[in-house]
């Protein structure tokens, strides 16, 4: 478990410190006011926090900037290993710092997302069927050749890198309640991080990848199962070691929500909005618009579409 000196490192003046050492590499995203009855539901308000219009097409990029600008990078240059939007990120990143990027995807990779490793200019193996494939041969790649290691959620300056959209969203919105889609949880543990019980925090994960639903019940990470329709962004076999304790003290909630919910919610933000996210950038708002979650009389709740790297969608069936 991690320690007490690691976790002291990952707090909102830390954050604060951070998004000033990234804020030349990475936009401030939108945030979009929608209502319930704009999907369906209710009259109440909704903030989407356009995240998916990121460099690389998602949250990812804060993370890695983070790592690249601030640890040093040998001659061996930077490896990755990714279900996708890590990966394009840290290859984005690599590629507007010149250096050397190795990036480990898995076969479940999708098209878009492997596409745009390759359009950065990044070294790229697809091999193994899941993230933790594509970990495994990171690792032998390290072991090899002495890169640094840029950790998709499992590491200080990831979660710092991550809790800077906190600190953007709470300076673009007042909220009650945010709802995030939950991995490895890098993203809901920067969050988390910066908001520490000042606003609720909820994690939404795909049932069929419950790995901070499973971590909490054991009191630990432990593996999990690792599928369904955004396997490749929210189903790492565990969730990493220092969010873990974050997440205890300062999610309130983790919700499940079906693969079918995931796909309607896609639907949903087309139809209505025209935002084209990714499953996994669409899990938390499926949370909404399923009624796993039902907001109080009054509520402000804010949903992270934390990814858009998805190909075309056929919506036309909607």
């Amino acid at each position: 478990m991690a320690g007490d000196a690691e976790l002291g490192r990952i707090g909102k003046a830390e954050i604060e410190k951070t998004r000033e050492v990234i804020r030349p590499y990475v936009r401030v995203t939108p945030v979009l006011g929608v209502s319930g009855k704009d999907f369906g539901l209710g009259e109440f308000p909704i903030t989407l926090k356009l995240e998916l219009l990121q460099h690389s097409g998602s949250f990812k990029v804060r993370g890695a900037f983070t790592n690249l600008l601030t640890r040093a990078i040998p001659a061996a240059g930077v490896v990755a290993a990714s279900g996708g939007n890590h990966g394009t990120a840290v290859a984005y990143a690599a590629m507007r710092l010149g250096a050397r990027a190795r990036i480990f995807v898995p076969t479940v990779s999708s098209p878009a997302k492997i596409a745009r490793i390759r359009a950065y200019g990044a070294e790229l193996e697809v091999g193994g069927a899941l993230y933790a494939d594509a970990l495994a041969a990171s690792n032998a790649w390290v072991e090899r050749t002495g890169a640094l290691v840029v950790h998709a959620y499992d590491q200080v300056e990831t979660l710092l890198g991550q809790g800077t959209l906190a600190m953007e969203l709470a300076e673009q919105a007042p909220l009650d309640t945010v709802l995030v889609s939950v991995g490895g949880g890098g993203l809901i543990g920067g969050i988390a991080a910066w908001y520490a019980g000042k606003v609720d925090v909820v994690g939404v994960e795909p049932e069929s990848a419950p790995t901070l639903t499973e971590a909490l019940k054991a009191g630990r990470p432990v593996d999990a199962p690792a599928g369904g329709i955004a396997a490749d962004s929210l189903a790492p076999r565990r969730v990493g070691e220092l969010m873990f304790p974050i997440a205890r003290a300062h999610v309130v909630r983790v919700l499940l929500v079906e693969d079918a919910a995931i796909r309607r919610a896609q639907e949903a933000l087309w139809n209505s909005v025209r935002i084209v996210a990714e499953p996994g950038g669409a899990a938390a708002f499926a949370a909404l618009l399923s009624g796993v979650y039902t907001p109080a009389p009054g509520e402000r709740v804010g949903v992270i579409v934390c990814g858009g790297n998805s190909t075309a969608v056929d919506f036309t069936r909607s």
